[in-house]
Order: structure tokens, then C-alpha cells, then sequence
């Protein structure tokens, strides 16, 4: 649990992440993810509940941690006026056997920025560079927060090769992301959490529901979904995913989306003398699932 002030902004959080995978952590801005993950390196104090990284508790622990946990924060925290050769040199002599020096800058593409000082690198260049300072020192544990944040497709690129070495070479590599399709091509397991909780969490394939289908289409904002649920097969169910945008898909992993849930679709928008947009079957992506669980909260939030 953290608290800031009478703001509970963590609330019984649990996930476990292992060593050789890649653990993603996700929800919209406000969802706790964040404080949790700088609980777990030991830059807040949580106000209640168990933190171990190794286990190890990050804060009396610190000392021991620090060796062997890389931190990429999400403003790099690193100095304006220092060259970024320099910030790169500095971190790596703070380990006994740092990655070679010219391997990973190469990799990130920041051979020809080594002169540059931090200040004067672009938003881009800024990430690729506290990402190479948390992971010189060759970490057991990563926690990278939007780690390809402002980057190019070929950047982006680079640096899931990367993170892929680390999973290979048993590293636990823990990330905050806003891309789903990121999550979805590189995490083992996946956290999502809305208002302080864990509110799923599992493999992608596990969290979509691997070949389920689902049924969208846009049409008004606020249509009554009240009606249309009672319709359809046991465990389908509908959602506004975001104004005038809705999902028909299954809420349980022994359900099915059936023919007979398309036509009762259908039948009630014609009821209502609505025309279904973009009425499309498909299937179900991490970014789906992230938008019914937040459509959901918001309706619990609102009720």
C-alpha cells in the first residue's frame, strides 16, 4: 500500500515477477503503477504490505540491491550539463564488470552522441541513454518505465532486441508501457491495474483469450447495453469501450462468441433503429481487453 497524504494511491497490489521473462505492467495514468514499481526499487516507502526484489526488502536492503538492479526512470534523472559519455562512464564504473561500453551504444545508436551533454540530445536520444546507464552494470533485475517512449520504429526495433537478450540471459525485466502492441509482443505475463489493484493479470494469451472472437461496431454514444446482454450466449457480454465504440466478447474463458450472438446483435440494433458501423468480427487484443477493463472501472468509478 502508498499513500500520499489521504490519496491511496496503491492498494493491495500483488504480482510476482520471474527471472528469464519480461513482465509488463500497465494501466491508464493514475492506476498506481508508477508508485508501485518505485516501491519495488526502493525510492518510496510503501506505507503498508511486503516489497522483495531477490528477497530482499529495497529499502533496509538497499545496499545490497543496488549492484544488481538496473532503474530506468521515466525522466532519466540524469544530469543536464554532463556529456552523455560521461553519465554512460560513470555509471559503468560504479560496477565490478559493466557491459562493454562501445557494444551497448553502438546497439542504442549513441556512438556519435557521446560528446553531446545530456541537455542537448533529443527526447529520444535521452531515453536511449538511461536505458543503456541502467543496464550497464549488468543487472539480475531491470525496472524500465516506457522504455522505447519517443523513439523511431528503428529504435523501437533495437531496443526490444535488447530487451529480448535480457529475458535470454535470465534477467526479470519489469516494465511500465502505454503500448499495448509493445506488451503484447514482448511480455510473458502481463499486470493491468486500475485504481491501486491488480484487476487481471496473466500471459497475453491467457488475458485475450487466445482465439476468441469478438464482435465490434460503433453506433451513438450510451446505448443501454442492458438490453442487449440478456440476449446473448451465457458469459458474452457487451461494453462501450470509449464513447460510441462497443465490444461484444466473452467475460469468461469457457465462453464462446456464437452466430447466434452476431444475429441477436444485429437484431437489437435494428430494434433500436441504429445502423452498426464498422460491424466487424475480429480477434481479441491485449489493447481490447485493456479498454473493457478500464471501460468497466470507469462504470464502477461512476456508479
Amino acid at each position: 500500500m502508498k499513500r500520499y497524504g489521504t490519496k491511496v494511491a496503491v492498494d493491495g497490489a500483488s504480482f510476482r515477477a520471474a527471472a528469464g521473462a519480461v513482465t509488463a505492467v500497465l494501466g491508464l495514468n493514475g492506476a498506481g503503477k508508477t508508485s508501485t514499481i518505485e516501491c519495488c526499487e526502493g525510492l518510496r516507502r510503501p506505507d503498508g504490505g511486503q516489497v522483495r526484489v531477490l528477497g530482499r526488502d529495497p529499502v533496509t536492503d538497499g545496499a545490497w540491491l543496488r549492484p544488481r538492479v538496473g532503474v530506468m526512470l521515466q525522466d532519466g534523472g540524469m544530469p543536464a550539463a554532463a556529456r552523455a559519455g560521461d553519465v554512460l562512464g560513470l555509471a559503468a564504473a560504479m560496477y565490478s564488470d559493466p557491459l562493454p561500453l562501445d557494444e551497448l551504444t553502438t546497439t542504442l545508436g549513441l556512438t556519435d552522441k557521446l560528446r553531446t551533454p545530456v541537455r542537448r540530445l533529443s527526447g529520444g536520444e535521452r531515453q536511449r541513454l538511461a536505458l543503456a546507464v541502467a543496464l550497464v552494470g549488468r543487472p539480475d533485475v531491470a525496472f524500465l518505465d516506457e522504455p522505447t517512449a519517443g523513439l523511431d520504429p528503428q529504435a523501437r526495433l533495437a531496443v526490444w532486441e535488447l530487451i529480448g537478450g535480457l529475458r535470454s540471459a535470465g534477467v526479470a525485466v519489469v516494465l511500465t508501457t502505454h503500448l499495448l502492441d509493445e506488451a503484447e509482443r514482448l511480455a510473458d505475463h502481463v499486470v493491468l491495474m486500475a485504481a491501486g489493484r491488480v484487476v487481471a493479470a496473466g500471459t497475453p494469451l491467457e488475458l485475450t483469450g487466445g482465439s476468441d472472437r469478438t464482435l465490434s461496431f460503433s453506433g451513438p454514444p450510451g446505448l443501454d447495453l442492458g438490453q442487449l446482454d440478456p440476449l446473448l450466449s451465457a458469459g458474452i457480454a457487451a461494453t462501450e469501450v470509449r464513447p460510441g465504440h462497443y465490444v461484444v466478447a466473452n467475460r469468461t474463458p469457457e465462453a464462446h462468441l456464437l452466430p447466434g450472438d452476431v444475429a441477436a446483435t444485429t437484431a437489437w440494433c435494428a430494434r433500436l433503429g441504429i445502423m452498426p458501423e464498422g460491424l466487424a468480427l475480429g480477434r481479441r487484443s491485449l489493447e481490447d481487453v485493456f479498454l473493457e477493463i478500464a471501460a468497466r472501472q470507469a462504470q464502477v468509478v461512476g456508479a
